[in-house]
């Protein structure tokens, strides 16, 4: 069957307090939104719908980043949950299949949960979970078994509807005509005065129609509202994550200082070691080794390679089959192919080295003029000096070798030696004298100063 996507995402979130949309806030680097929508198209759906709201503008933006196809509903006023479903039900005219609603600033509700909701024969499902009794979730109010009967919001309970611990978490699947016909039935003589989607439910079995629950771990539901929710989010992140790590194959020497970003992927028999923060799309394949107090962000890893420590890789940097990147090292936006050692104290960017290629010491790739960035092409077993500047846009080709202190300005041919910097000048006794003479110049200062 067809399935379609909601994702609210209008809340200002006042208890962040920030200017950020709340669903813009980031967990491991990304988005809740992006959270949100990468586990809605796990289920493959045919069409995506983002209700916008405080900041519609940025996380329009946000969502496209993730999605190009993703459409777009927005929420000029905050009249409820069922009013927000409402402004996205016209991008669905048409559509014949399940709506699946989930929420921005939910970011770890698994694709198997909603899986499950997809499958459970009644009209309306909904996703619960257990939690304590003093918690201020809607309650889950049932009739027998799982069949559904109603939901209560904790402002509109009674006490013993209060004593319930079995929670909504808000996210919900029907079909898309029956929810159509069930949100313009919604009325919002309530307490808060909102159009609440909760009340489909009652709406629903009003008619004789189904409605159950399935239910997850309350982890999976959890919301992000305030600054201690976002820390709490992306430490179960970290948790999970780590976890998940280990049991695939990759070994953490000391897992609870290792972060990882987003969609890390790490190859199986990779050693990571402590203190490496992995930001958005990392991929490490197998037998590689990330030693510590690295932090990689947009980069490519191949088998076998080693990194650090204390080396880093930003977008664009694409490590080839036993590649070594040593301490203090940075790459960007450069390819290094099989074989390469950059063994320390290096800068490349913008560029491209060859096999078997030995980086020294202190090498920098100069690739910015100021207005344009220039890029630097170094050959096969070339031999970088240590301390050499290549100034871009520059070619040094196959087997060449550029000596230790030069400036490199100009293409180098295959197997040429390049050297590139002043002739040294000896002047017999001059240092003793000059340092005579800064100290009485050091001295008579003193003196002037009492």
């Amino acid at each position: 069957m067809p399935i379609a996507l909601i994702i609210l995402a209008a809340g200002q979130g006042t208890r962040m307090n920030s200017d950020l949309p709340k669903v813009l806030h980031k967990v491991a680097g990304a988005p809740l939104l992006h959270h949100a929508m990468r586990t809605g198209a796990a289920l493959d759906p045919e069409c995506t719908i983002i209700v916008t709201g405080h900041g519609a503008e940025e996380v329009a933006r946000a969502a496209r980043d993730y999605d190009e196809a993703a459409l777009i509903a927005h929420q000029a006023e905050q009249k409820g949950t069922g009013h927000a479903v409402a402004q996205a039900l016209p991008g669905l005219q048409g559509f014949d299949g399940k709506v699946v609603v989930l929420y921005g600033d939910t970011p770890f509700v698994r694709p198997e949960t909603l899986q499950a909701m997809l499958e459970s024969p009644a009209d309306v499902v909904i996703l619960g979970f257990q939690s304590r009794p003093e918690t201020r979730y809607g309650r889950l109010v049932l009739r027998e078994g799982d069949l559904l009967d109603r939901i209560v919001e904790w402002k509109d309970a009674s006490a013993e509807e209060r004593a319930i611990t079995l929670m909504n978490s808000g996210v919900l699947a029907a079909d898309a005509m029956l929810l159509a016909d069930l949100v313009a039935g919604l009325k919002n003589d309530n307490k808060a005065g909102e159009y609440y989607l909760t009340d489909v439910v009652g709406a629903a079995v009003a008619r004789g129609l189904t409605a159950r629950v399935v239910t997850c771990p309350e982890a999976e539901t959890l919301g992000v509202n305030s600054r201690a929710d976002l820390a709490a989010a992306e430490a179960a992140f970290q948790s999970t994550a780590r976890a998940e790590a280990m049991e695939n194959g990759v070994t953490l020497t000391a897992p609870e200082t290792v972060f990882f970003g987003f969609d890390t992927v790490i190859g199986r028999d990779s050693i990571v070691g402590p203190n490496v923060i992995f930001g958005p799309g990392v991929t490490v394949e197998s037998e590689a080794e990330i030693k510590g107090f690295c932090h990689l962000e947009g980069c490519h890893i191949s088998r076998g390679a080693s990194v650090g420590p204390f080396a880093r890789l930003r977008p664009g940097a694409e490590l080839a089959e036993d590649v070594h990147v040593g301490n203090f090292v940075e790459i960007k936006n450069a390819i290094l192919d099989e074989g390469v050692k950059v063994g320390h104290l290096t800068y490349l960017g913008d560029a491209h080295v060859g096999e078997h290629t030995n980086i020294g010491a202190g090498t920098v790739t100069c690739n910015y003029d100021g207005v344009m960035k220039h890029r630097t092409e170094i050959g096969k077993r070339a031999f970088i000096g240590s301390d050499t500047m290549l100034v871009a846009p520059v070619r040094i080709g196959d087997g060449a070798f550029t000596a230790t202190g030069s400036v490199i300005t100009e293409d180098v041919p295959d197997g040429a030696l390049a050297i590139a910097r002043a002739k040294q000048e000896t002047k017999a006794g001059l240092a003793v004298r000059l340092f005579e003479k800064l100290k009485q110049i050091k001295a008579a200062k003193a003196k002037g100063a009492e």
